[in-house]
């Protein structure tokens, strides 16, 4: 099977959720030609990539804007076709948020953020859209030498509300300050935890607990107190937080008096290490880590009983002859009191996975590229291009394998032990597949050839 015929498989369920079969085609074709396009990943571009530059170019663009369809609804498939690969009791997803850089006055969501890689002693700003992801995580290192993918399964627009002007009165701002509570981040996260779940549910996963890993942005009451069916939370803590046990029985109190901060229970000499092996980086690794449970978190999750893992740093080495260095260590939060340390653990390790498909959607995909102001069009377009995205990586697994077999570019010397495939390899395989066998895409009325990829990155 290749790359392409598995592809046009997985999209293939892409049809119930277009009004008409040609919506659904156009969809695909334009899906194709954002994953293949060389270049900015400009609408322009994408349709002069299909070979149908001398065409009415608005369809392609109506059916982000008048068209009715749910983006969300791209990633069923997925999530059908992928569970299997993760077998097991828990299933693990990585929920994180990105931004998308924008320099349109007109694009209505646009807002201006902090840029997470500015320095910590001088905080920049930039312009653009944030969505909120949601990543499968497949532990494909329990099948063998394989690290973790990470499938998109939603992606949906976040955008924050947007401030009154400075000479709008004092109604509009205290109306600004009362629904900024209910359209923050964290709220838009408890909204997505019902879909997942509907979602696993639906691909046959009922019986299967879900396991959503986070980083310390949603480790708060919002998100904790928040009503879960069959699922569980496992974020990252601050250091300073404030813990305590239950208050003993002859006390009326539910929280003792005396806190404690997960800081100090690294800290604490009289509770013992404990060892596992984690995979990551590559292979499985020895880890040590303290827990703790039940503990409660009074001002966060309340009277909810939580689990504390404090995870030591990991030693590591810049060259063979460098001394050791050390990582920061990590404190971890889960609801979950009842499954193994080990495999929650994992289940957090892996979440790294996540940023790999922020890096890819951006750097390699251009994610966020394409010229839309539209209200109902600017969140379409990059939804169509990240679940095409997903249904490459699931075509891989299902084509390939886990490892970089020899159906792909041989690499470079610089890049001589790499064991899975990147985005990168897998969209110049699928390249080579359409211009080496131009009768597959032509059903979708795409044709592409290596002087078409050329004459489009000049458009």
């Amino acid at each position: 099977m290749t790359l392409f015929a598995a592809w046009s498989e997985i999209v293939a369920d892409w049809a119930p959720s277009f009004p008409q079969l040609r919506t659904a085609q156009r969809a695909v074709r334009q899906a194709l030609g954002a994953l293949v396009c060389v270049g900015r990943r400009c609408l322009s571009r994408i349709i002069w990539t299909q070979g149908r530059q001398q065409r009415s170019w608005s369809s392609e663009y109506f059916l982000h804007a008048p068209c009715r369809w749910d983006p969300q609804t791209l990633f069923a498939g997925i999530w059908r076709r992928a569970l299997p690969y993760g077998s097991g009791r828990l299933v693990g997803v990585a929920v994180d948020d990105t931004r998308l850089r924008k320099t349109g006055r007109a694009i209505p969501q646009a807002r201006y953020h902090r840029d997470p890689l500015s320095p910590p002693f001088h905080v920049n700003l930039l312009r653009g859209l944030r969505f909120l992801q949601a990543s499968l995580l497949l532990p494909l290192h329990r099948q063998g030498n394989a690290s973790c993918r990470a499938l998109p399964v939603r992606f949906e627009e976040a955008a924050p509300l947007k401030k009154p002007s400075r000479k709008a009165g004092a109604e509009a701002w205290q109306e600004y300050k009362k629904l900024r509570t209910l359209h923050n981040l964290s709220q838009r996260f408890v909204q997505m935890v019902a879909p997942l779940r509907q979602a696993l549910d639906e691909a046959g996963g009922a019986a299967q607990l879900l396991v959503l890993a986070l980083d310390g942005s949603f480790c708060n009451r919002t998100c904790f107190r928040a009503p879960r069916d069959r699922t569980e939370l496992i974020a990252r803590a601050r250091k300073d937080a404030r813990l305590c046990f239950r208050a003993a029985p002859p006390s009326r109190r539910f929280y003792d008096l005396s806190p404690f901060t997960p800081q100090q229970v690294r800290q604490d000499a009289s509770r013992p290490w404990k060892q596992t092996q984690i995979f990551y980086g590559g292979k499985r690794r020895r880890i040590r880590y303290k827990e703790v449970s039940p503990v409660y978190w009074r001002r966060g999750a309340g009277q909810i009983p939580l689990r504390l893992f404090v995870v030591a740093p990991t030693p590591y080495r810049k060259r063979k002859s460098s001394p050791l260095y050390y990582r920061q260590p990590a404190y971890l939060l889960s609801t979950d009191l009842r499954h193994s340390a080990p495999q929650l653990l994992q289940i957090y390790f892996d979440r790294w996975q996540i940023e790999v498909n922020h890096r890819d959607e951006k750097d390699t995909l251009g994610v966020g590229q394409a010229q839309l102001w539209n209200v109902d069009a600017v969140p379409k377009q990059p939804a169509l291009v990240v679940a095409a995205y997903s249904a490459l990586l699931l075509a891989a697994l299902q084509a390939f394998g886990t490892q970089r077999t020899q159906a792909y570019q041989p690499l470079p010397r610089w890049r001589r032990k790499a064991h899975r495939p990147s985005c990168l390899d897998l969209v110049t395989l699928l390249r080579q597949e359409l211009v080496d066998h131009p009768e597959g895409p032509q059903s979708l009325g795409f044709q592409l050839t290596d002087r078409a990829l050329t004459h489009a990155a000049d458009a």
